[in-house]
């Protein structure tokens, strides 16, 4: 993993950020990830981005807080945290990478409503993540393959923002047949 300072700053913040409720402060450390995780395209600085922002995502969703298991989440969740941030002291690659497939398969690993909801939300921060990271100047192709989503779910959504949002109305149709190539290859 590569910036790890920047990691265990962003997974310290995070936890302080969960236990205050404060899902404004996590999506903001989630931001500071995209940043990382495009300039290194490391695929634990990538994970880091889209599991602080499903993390922030999860909480910001009150209503799964009635659901059966949401009190074991998030209690695993805080656990997993701070041993990633142990980990990252340590300067251990291999618990670091371990620790964060663990937190993946929190999510898996939940069962009933919340199992869906919470699949369904880790699923879009892909997808939004990758989104962030094509918009740095990585390719569909390779920002697609590093956070492990189909090209057509991140065409889909990068698609939508650059040409639905008020920042890419003004596209020409050179840079428009640019994107469409880099979508259909």
């Amino acid at each position: 993993m590569q910036e790890k300072e920047n990691i265990l700053r962003i997974f310290e913040e995070t936890k302080e950020a969960i236990k205050r409720n404060d899902t404004f402060r996590i999506n903001q450390l989630s931001d500071q990830t995209n940043n990382t995780a495009s300039i290194t395209q490391d695929s634990d600085n990538i994970t880091v981005a889209v599991i602080v922002y499903s993390i922030g995502k999860i909480i910001e969703r009150e209503a799964y807080q009635s659901y059966p298991g949401w009190k074991k989440f998030y209690k695993n969740m805080l656990v997993y945290i701070d041993k990633e941030i142990n980990a990252l002291r340590k300067n251990d690659e291999k618990e670091i990478s371990e620790t964060l497939k663990l937190m993946r398969g929190e999510i898996e690993n939940l069962s009933g409503k919340l199992k869906i909801y919470i699949r369904d939300v880790f699923r879009k921060a892909q997808i939004n993540k990758a989104s962030k990271i094509y918009e740095h100047g990585i390719s569909l192709e390779k920002t697609a393959k590093l956070l492990g989503i189909t090209l057509f779910e991140l065409a889909g959504y990068a698609g939508q923002k650059e040409f639905d949002s008020p920042e890419g109305e003004g596209k020409s149709l050179k840079q428009r047949i640019k994107i469409a190539e880099e979508i259909f290859g």
